[in-house]
């Protein structure tokens, strides 16, 4: 699912998790580190974050509101120096990402 690059500070990588996953796409009853667009976190040596992320759609029409969400929540936890996050359709994001437990609660396992 997600790819954490360097976490020597497991609490700062826990914290950054669960607050992404208090963000939803408002169409998707899941959150999106469950639904699988979180594709990498990076936590560099002074804990700057950068998250890099996909959306279910290239047209997603709240694909900056949901981006900025990401940002700003990721860089209100304390112990985060700065919160970058970079958008890629690389690879394509398809159902197949989605964990066991949102496949369960959108009904498709």
């Amino acid at each position: 699912m997600i790819s954490i690059i360097r976490s020597k500070d497991k609490e700062l990588e826990l914290k950054i998790t669960e607050q992404l996953k208090t963000i939803y796409d408002p169409e998707i009853p899941v959150n999106i580190y469950e639904i699988g667009l979180i594709y990498e976190l990076h936590i560099d040596e002074d804990n700057n974050v950068k998250i890099i992320m996909t959306l279910t759609s290239p047209s997603c029409p709240i694909a900056d509101s949901i981006i900025e969400e990401v940002r700003t929540k990721t860089a209100k936890i304390k112990g985060v120096k700065k919160a970058e996050v970079e958008l890629t359709f690389n690879p394509p994001w398809t159902m197949d990402m989605m964990s066991l437990e949102a496949k369960i609660e959108l009904g498709f396992a």
